[in-house]
């Protein structure tokens, strides 16, 4: 199981599963997904212009493998991502976040944005 880890510094840094050192180690054809905040809806009307929300992927199976965030609240904006990650048979790919609708504004649209970003470099 994949365990969050948070360093609460200003931004906070947060991040869950495997990086993309790990990855390229281990040879494992993947992708990266991600979303500005100062694009966000969200972070615009609260004024948080700095930090990213990153979503790596299986190429093929599109299993989501690690997500890293930094910015205000990375600590529990990274929380989204790991429960989704824990989810079994198939539950775990980065197109639940295109399929899925969010509140809106909220900056859990960062993970859409991330997945549509993402999905649209395997093409």
């Amino acid at each position: 199981e994949d365990i969050p880890t948070g360093i609460y510094t200003i931004p906070e840094i947060s991040s869950v599963g495997k990086t993309e050192q790990q990855l390229t180690a281990m040879k494992v054809p993947y992708e990266v997904g991600r979303a500005q905040f100062k694009h966000l809806a969200r972070a615009q009307i609260v004024g948080m212009n700095v930090g990213t929300l990153k979503i790596l992927f299986h190429r093929e199976t599109k299993e989501i493998l690690g997500i890293h965030c930094f910015g205000e609240r990375a600590a529990e904006i990274i929380h989204i991502g790991q429960a989704i990650m824990e989810q079994k048979d198939g539950g775990n790919t980065i197109e639940y976040f295109v399929n899925t609708t969010f509140n809106y504004p909220t900056m859990a649209e960062a993970y859409r944005v991330a997945a549509l970003n993402g999905l649209n470099r395997l093409f």
